[in-house]
């Protein structure tokens, strides 16, 4: 109905102007009077006539002026008269072009309310030629294309999630009725129990809080604040245990901005994966430095070989390398978890593995526009 008004609308106003123009050059015309040499009279005496006329006769120029006059005006009358007939057909006509042209909406608007999270993978799958439905129909299909990843993610987080929570919780009901069951429980068995029940409370304990900082990142900032990534990285070095793969560091002035809890567990969770999955007597390289208007920090470790199809599987929850890997309270979170910070904080984290063994994980932050100073150290 709208486009049907906006339609004759236009028609109107396009319709009256062209309708004023005509009456101004019709008045302006000067058909009726026509100059007709005066033989033998002065150039004073000269007056416009029609042809033929006779020096003399009366000029009739006022006479056709005012029959021109009356002319115009029923012309004016009569071309109103179009108009306003012209008018309902416009209307007729813009209403049946406003339906047909809002026909592919209204079927892209019942498609896309017809899909729910069961039938996220049907599309529009709009034909025709490239123009603004079409354009407007792929984005809407591109839009369900994410939302339906998005969804699967969600569905394999969910599920992943509660395998690893039902498994400690089994082991605990199976270690509690082990030491109920037992006929002459002793006190060092009850302690046994109680500190295995322990540890495993310990273990789930991190894996909420992991999923929690999961989650959180995945949210997105709410406020950010300058984050100083070279003493942020130096902080976590310094707290590393000393006792595994060889650490070495360079760190050069880097800052950025977003939030500074996220951004250590971010480093922390990068060095501690880099020196968890390593070989015996392995390196662990960690670089922060400023590099064309970006903040960089760079982890490299030489752990076990990974194959270049499986670095992108890693970034995602809950999985590792070698799921066969007996149980050490890792969950495969920590690159997951920084991919997400990283992400909340407009930055990107890539990962590329090394042809003998171990990932380079690099982590570019934006920069701010007044660095701190931070000393270099090896």
């Amino acid at each position: 109905m709208r486009l049907t008004l906006l339609y004759g609308a236009l028609f109107t106003i396009s319709g009256a102007v062209l309708l004023a123009i005509t009456f101004v050059l019709v008045r302006r015309n000067t058909v009726f009077k026509v100059l007709v040499p005066c033989f033998g009279l002065s150039e004073e005496d000269c007056r416009y006539r029609l042809p033929g006329m006779a020096p003399g006769t009366p000029d009739p120029i006022g006479t056709l002026a005012r029959q021109q006059d009356s002319l115009v005006r029923e012309t004016l009358v009569q071309a109103g008269t179009a108009l306003a007939i012209m008018l309902v057909f416009s209307l007729a006509l813009g209403w049946f072009v406003a339906g047909r042209v809002l026909r592919p909406l209204r079927t892209m608007a019942t498609t896309v309310r017809r899909i729910s999270a069961r039938n996220v993978h049907e599309r529009l799958a709009f034909t025709g030629p490239r123009d603004e439905l079409k354009d407007l129909a792929d984005t809407v299909d591109g839009l369900l294309g994410r939302l339906e990843a998005a969804l699967d993610s969600q569905k394999r987080f969910v599920a992943n999630a509660a395998h690893e929570l039902r498994t400690p919780l089994t082991l605990e009901r199976a270690l509690l009725e082990e030491t109920l069951t037992d006929r002459r429980p002793t006190l060092k068995a009850y302690r046994a129990t109680f500190e295995r029940v322990l540890q495993i409370s310990v273990q789930q304990g991190q894996l909420l809080e992991s999923l929690l900082t999961l989650a959180t990142s995945e949210r997105g900032l709410e406020t950010r604040a300058p984050v100083d990534l070279a003493a942020l990285t130096q902080k976590v070095l310094s707290a590393t245990p000393t006792d595994g793969p060889r650490l070495h560091s360079r760190i050069e002035p880097a800052t950025t901005s977003g939030d500074p809890a996220l951004i250590e567990r971010l480093v922390a969770n990068l060095v501690d994966n880099a020196t968890r999955y390593n070989v015996p007597n392995g390196r662990v390289d960690v670089t922060t430095e400023t590099k064309n208007g970006k903040a960089v920090l760079t982890v490299s470790n030489t752990g076990p070989a990974v194959p270049p199809e499986q670095v992108t599987r890693l970034l995602e929850p809950f999985q590792r390398l070698d799921r066969s890997a007996p149980d050490d309270g890792h969950h495969g979170l920590g690159l997951s978890i920084a991919h997400a910070i990283a992400l909340a904080h407009d930055a990107t984290l890539t990962a590329h593995p090394h042809t003998e063994g171990g990932l380079t994980v690099k982590a570019t932050f934006p920069t701010t526009s007044n660095p701190h100073t931070t000393t270099p150290q090896t």
